[in-house]
This record gives C-alpha cells, structure tokens and sequence, in this order.
C-alpha cells in the first residue's frame, strides 16, 4: 500500500485515528457512527461505509435505515441528538466554509456540552481526511461483513508517545 512507504505517516495517521475515537466526551458510539457514515456516503467512500455499516448494525440501525442514511440523511427518522450530529456532520461534508456559530449553538440545544461538540467535529473532520486518503489512493472496496470493526480501532500507533491514544487536540 503506498500509504506505509513513509511509517511517520501511517503512525500520524493511526494517533489521530485513535484520537478520535477515543475522545472522552459524551458522544456515543453509535453517534460517532453516523457521523462517520453520512460523511463517508456524501464522499462516496465504500471501503470507509461499508466498514461503518458493520458498526451501525451493531448499534441498532436496519440495513434499510442505513441505506436511507446514505442517500438522504434527512429521511431517517433518529433521535434529538442523533439528529444533530448527522446535520452537523452533512453540513461540515457538503459545505465547510459555511459553518456558522449557529450550527454549534445546534448541536449545544440537542444537550451537547463542548467536548461533546469537539468530539463531533474532530470525527467529521477526520472522516473526511481519511476519505480523501481512500478515495485518493483508489481505494473502493468493500470491507468483508465478517471484518471485525471495532477491533481494528488502535490504542495508539506502534512506537508512539504512550498518552498519544488520550490526547484531543
């Protein structure tokens, strides 16, 4: 893989993976699911939805939901909060530049707190940074539904300073 021809990169990228999904906020698992999903779907990342898809079934969404996630986000029918990250996280994707105070006033009325918020938006960010990885390396396929998901997330990268897996930015 051309990614691991330059190891500092692959362990920047493993910390900041790790990072993210490690945030201790008050984001749930499944929150940080659909926000990692909708931002893959409106990149068209497969190989990065198909491995959340694997996660949101093991959340509790349908494969119905989850195709209606991927096409329009707004017809599945989803909690206050799990409302708000999936709009932050479409919105953040589609139209960055446009983001406002009121989109994190938003997600502050759904009952997230700042970490909450951080959270959210590190993940989306880090999504669309790996999708971009993906998609710009040519990768496309599709995870085996078999792969098991959550235990590919890293405590840290391998060498890396140990507190690395803690820290938020």
């Amino acid at each position: 893989m051309a990614g691991s021809l330059h190891p500092p990169l692959v362990e920047a990228r493993l910390d900041l993976y790790a990072a993210t999904e490690r945030c201790p906020s008050a984001l749930t698992p499944h929150q940080r699911n659909l926000i990692s999903f909708v931002t893959s779907a409106i990149n068209g990342t497969p190989y990065c939805m198909s491995q959340v898809t694997i996660k949101l079934r093991e959340t509790g969404l349908s494969d119905e939901e989850i195709a209606t996630l991927a096409t329009d986000p707004a017809a599945v029918d989803l909690s206050a909060p799990d409302r708000a990250v999936v709009d932050y996280a479409v919105r953040l994707t589609r139209d960055p530049g446009a983001m406002t105070q009121a989109d994190v006033d938003a997600l502050r009325r759904a009952g997230f707190d700042d970490l909450a918020i951080l959270d959210a938006n590190a993940q989306c960010a880090h999504l669309n940074y790996v999708n971009r990885v993906a998609n710009g390396l040519g990768i496309h396929t599709i995870v085996d539904p078999d792969f098991p998901a959550y235990a590919a997330i890293p405590d840290s990268a391998p060498g890396s300073h140990p507190d690395a897996a803690s820290t938020t930015g």
